[in-house]
Order: structure tokens, then sequence, then C-alpha cells
């Protein structure tokens, strides 16, 4: 079998701050912008890479109720709601150059009772962005 990852979603509440975090900070490509109904849905993706992240507004999902939306934007905001791990050939030089921006560091590089290396951030929706070394 030859599965991989196509896509996955992550949560935001201001398209322009995540287009800014994932593009000029974590530099991704943006391979769709679409707008429906005053909300945004944003692909980015590493370059040279297929696998990409669809940022979605959290109130667009089908089905939830307006208390399922106000528990969703209170898990946002403490930054519980969602997480990605990305990795990298050069941890420190990454989690330098990712500080430098206007962003919140959660953990500098730290090797890891359980056998990697990473650091983490929030991205500008609370989403957890961790980014681990590649092996």
């Amino acid at each position: 079998m030859d599965i991989t990852i196509a896509q996955t979603f992550l949560p935001h509440d201001d398209p322009e701050a995540s287009l800014a975090f994932y593009r000029d900070t974590l530099g991704f490509e943006v391979r769709n912008d679409v707008g429906y109904a005053g909300m945004r849905w944003i692909t980015v993706g590493p370059p040279q890479h297929a696998t990409s992240i669809v940022l979605h507004p959290p109130a667009a999902t089908p089905g939830i109720t307006e208390d399922e939306r106000q528990t969703i934007a209170e898990l946002m905001a403490k930054g519980s709601y969602a997480s990605i791990i990305l990795s990298t050939p050069d941890l420190d030089a990454t989690f330098d150059r990712i500080q430098a921006g206007d962003v919140e560091v959660v953990q500098e590089p730290t090797d890891q009772p359980y056998g990697v290396r990473d650091c983490a951030f929030r991205d500008p929706a609370g989403n957890m962005v961790r980014i681990q070394q590649q092996s």
C-alpha cells in the first residue's frame, strides 16, 4: 500500500495573520486562497513538497452548534484545539530564523525523553506548531 498525506486542516481566526505566519515566517508557498460568504480558506505548503495545510475558518464546519463554535473559539484561544508537527534538517537554524519574527515561542530546541529534539511555537490562531529535527 502506498498512502501519503495530501492535506491537513488547521483552524484560523485571522486569515491575514495566519498567512503572514505560514508564508512569511515559515516560508510556505500559498497554493490556494478562496473566499466564500465572508470566510477564507488558505492552502499553504512547503515548496517542492506535495503535502498541504488548509487554514480554515472553524465557523464554517457544518453541523456544529453555536455553543460548539464558542467552545472551539475558547480552546483555540488557550492553544489547546489543534496542532501540527513539522520537521527540518537543521532545527537550531530554523528556530533562530522563526523566533526572529513576531511569534510566540513555547519551547526552545530541546532533547525530549521520548527520543526527538524539537521546539514549539504557537501560530496566530493559537495552534501548536512543533518542529522536530529530522533523523
